[in-house]
């Protein structure tokens, strides 16, 4: 795993060890990335389920101003750390080791671009959502990754699917506001 592009080019990311952390692949992440190419410069970014951090930090190296990083598992913190010291981005980071709807509840912080990567077990994607869209900034996107089986609501919030794309077994959708596929 490595970061594609920016400042932070080529340097390689840890992942946690173990089942529990499912890495976004390379093609994928590329594809969310060409998604939201124009937005990153100076957009702050959330990285919900973050695992190992690398779509923060892949944010992060293509100009995000900055972003924030939250898991409930210590291990997946400690690697989130340990990635962002390796690409010297520690500076425009926030690492939060909260369960995501303890982090969405409490949270008072405003996102233009957020990643969504929840255990593919996760049952209950339509409250998720609904704890994070008032967070989201209007012309923001909010970018879920899923198991292709997963049935995702067409709208919440007032947020549509904008776009969907299926990567062998993963389907990413876009939610945006107002926006209809």
């Amino acid at each position: 795993m490595r970061v594609i592009t920016g400042t932070a080019r080529g340097r390689r990311l840890e992942s946690p060890e173990g089942m529990e952390v499912r890495p976004t692949s390379e093609k994928v992440k590329e594809a969310v990335f060409s998604m939201i190419q124009f937005e990153l410069p100076g957009a702050r970014f959330l990285d919900l389920f973050a695992g190992s951090g690398q779509m923060g930090i892949e944010a992060l190296s293509r100009e995000a101003s900055g972003a924030v990083f939250v898991d409930a598992a210590s291990a997946s913190i400690a690697v989130v750390r340990e990635n962002l010291a390796r690409t010297g981005l520690s500076d425009r980071a926030q690492v939060v080791m909260l369960d995501a709807k303890t982090y969405l509840s409490a949270a008072a912080d405003s996102f233009d671009l957020a990643f969504v990567d929840p255990p593919y077990a996760e049952s209950d994607l339509t409250g998720l959502l609904g704890l994070l869209l008032p967070h989201m900034r209007p012309q923001g996107a909010v970018l879920v990754e899923t198991d292709g089986r997963t049935a995702l609501p067409e709208s919440v919030g007032g947020w549509t699917i904008g776009r969907q794309k299926r990567y062998g077994r993963t389907l990413i959708t876009c939610y945006r506001k107002g926006e209809t596929a």
